[in-house]
């Protein structure tokens, strides 16, 4: 594990870094480990033990980023924070492992390709003047639409059905995918407003522009992470902002001096809405003009590219969130 510098949002910063010399110690039995209610992290080739973690901390709104079967940062982070909730050292595989093992009995499942599911795949054009022309920026293919649902990407998709080939894919077509709640686009109604709520308005957010992740507070209480791609250094909005809106399938207004520069212009196209939208399918506005929570076309660069200036969620993260927070909710952008 690198040890690299990890704060729980919200809470004392904490140091990730190498376990105890008790943990390192070759002649200490992995049994003898368990006995003491201390697990390592899992080696990176038991993939079967990591998705296991990777769906199990899905379902418990501790995201670690996409489904792969591989340990990187998102997933040690979903892991910390799972173990700061239940009070326990933040490198400790123990309880995340075993309460993985209770819960999640099988890794995949089969989903059988619907008729319906073509209905949000299309050949979209990739330059922002040419997609003001379509109603709605759909996927581009039934991999996308099928890694999007399962809370995975292609790749993993396709390591995982070596048999399946894709461009001959057809309705009734039976798929192997991670055993993970779907976000089922077809549930999403067309620009939803989520008002204001008694006790979801009054939880906060804290975005953690560093570690790249935004936490859900409750009081003392840290109800869920995600994965997040916050904005350019130059345009993070620090500071203690109030969340004004919520709205799924957002439209979107696409200006290059914006994307540029911070600065809108009077050049721009108003992008329709769809799950390949600059902003997914999901904005939860803040009382910053122009800036806000919002879902993404590229879940797998979570973490790693830079937005413009808000605060990027995958989109089956960011339709999550609808649960957990309202608008007049505090937002910290750290």
């Amino acid at each position: 594990m690198p040890n690299t510098a990890l704060r729980i949002l919200g809470a004392p910063a904490i140091g990730v870094g190498l376990l105890s010399a008790l943990l390192l110690a070759p002649a200490v039995d992995a049994k003898l480990l368990k006995s003491r209610r201390v697990l390592p992290e899992p080696d990176k080739e038991d993939r079967e033990t990591i998705i296991r973690l990777q769906i199990f901390l899905d379902e418990e709104m501790f995201g670690p980023g996409k489904i792969d079967g591989a340990i990187g940062q998102f997933t040690r982070k979903a892991v910390a924070h799972f173990n700061f909730k239940h009070g326990l050292q933040h490198d400790n595989y123990y309880k995340v492992v075993n309460d993985s093992e209770e819960k999640v009995k099988e890794l995949y499942t089969t989903y059988t390709v619907e008729e319906s599911a073509f209905e949000f795949i299309a050949n979209i054009p990739s330059e922002p003047s040419q997609q003001a022309e379509v109603p709605y920026l759909a996927y581009r293919s039934i991999e996308e639409f099928i890694a999007e649902r399962y809370h995975t990407d292609e790749r993993f998709l396709a390591r995982i059905n070596p048999e399946v080939k894709w461009s001959a894919v057809r309705a009734g077509a039976e798929i192997k995918v991670p055993n993970v709640t779907p976000f089922r686009i077809e549930d999403i109604e067309k620009h939803q407003k989520f008002e204001e709520d008694e006790a979801l308005s009054k939880r906060l957010a804290i975005v953690d522009t560093s570690q790249k992740l935004v936490a859900i507070w409750e009081g003392e209480d840290l109800i869920a992470t995600f994965p997040v791609t916050p904005g350019q250094e130059k345009f993070i909005h620090r500071g203690s902002w109030t969340m004004r809106n919520m709205v799924t399938t957002p439209e979107f207004r696409w200006d290059r001096s914006m994307l540029d520069t911070g600065q809108r212009s009077d050049t721009y196209y108003q992008l329709p809405p769809g799950p390949n939208s600059p902003v997914g399918i999901f904005w939860a506005g803040l009382s910053k003009a122009g800036i806000g929570l919002h879902g993404t076309a590229y879940p797998h660069t979570i973490g790693r590219s830079r937005s413009a200036g808000c605060v990027r969620l995958a989109n089956w993260d960011a339709v999550r969130l609808s649960g957990l927070i309202r608008p007049g909710a505090t937002v910290e952008m750290r």
